[in-house]
């Protein structure tokens, strides 16, 4: 339907707050390992998948199998982490996702993140259910800045990229969502708001998004052809 649209959320620095947790458990990667983190690893990490992590920042010399273990072992330190220490969605969420249910607007989660963790997340924070699709870091061929995760999040929802909207906290993401032609949104959850300039709107916090706003704004930016 034309006036169909859609929300798509990044999870991590979006959705949850999850950032100390990651660090942990790079850390507790590195040591069993016994190798080094830069000391910038986990800021020019944000948004990425773990194999470009891996391969492209800590530049950890590995082949493909080599770089699968190590993803694999990192996340399982995560779950752990946030099992033991608990989760907490971010301010503003809640409120978000209730305005959005009161409108009947679908969203999905579009996440360079494994699937298990927001398996593991959304029923620690009884979100089962709550987004029409989960499209996670192995369910598409290339990661973020790629606009891959997002197009099939949309895909997914049966609503064309030009009528959706992506919230972002991550320099990466935001260019993967102007790439794939998406009202991008910066929350500064992560990231100062100079660090998120690229994207179209930038809030505090979600509930900050009056949703019809941003319906407003993805009408009036799908009218007009989108470069990066």
């Amino acid at each position: 339907m034309q006036d169909s649209w859609a929300v798509i959320f990044d999870w991590d620095g979006v959705v949850i707050d999850s950032s100390a947790a990651h660090q942990v458990s790079w850390e507790q990667l590195a040591a069993e390992e016994r190798r080094a983190l830069p000391p910038d690893h986990f800021e020019r990490g944000f948004g990425l998948r773990g194999d470009k992590i891996i391969l492209d920042i800590l530049e950890w010399p590995v082949d493909a199998a080599e770089v699968q273990r190590l993803i694999a072992r990192k996340e399982e330190l995560y779950r752990a982490e946030i099992r033991r220490k608990g989760l907490v969605l971010l301010p503003g969420v809640a409120g978000f996702l209730d305005a959005l249910d009161r409108l009947d607007v679908p969203y999905a989660v579009g996440s360079s993140t494994p699937r298990g963790n927001i398996d593991c997340a959304t029923e620690m924070l009884g979100l089962d259910g709550r987004f029409r699709a989960v499209v996670a870091a192995g369910d598409v061929a290339n990661g973020k800045p790629a606009p891959d995760v997002f197009l099939e999040a949309a895909r997914r929802l049966q609503i064309a990229p030009q009528r959706c909207a992506v919230v972002e906290d991550a320099p990466a993401g935001i260019e993967a969502a102007r790439r794939g032609d998406m009202l991008a949104v910066g929350v500064t959850t992560s990231h100062p708001a100079e660090r998120l300039r690229a994207a179209d709107w930038v809030v505090e916090r979600l509930d900050a998004i009056e949703p019809e706003v941003l319906r407003h704004r993805i009408e009036s930016l799908s009218r007009e052809p989108r470069f990066v």
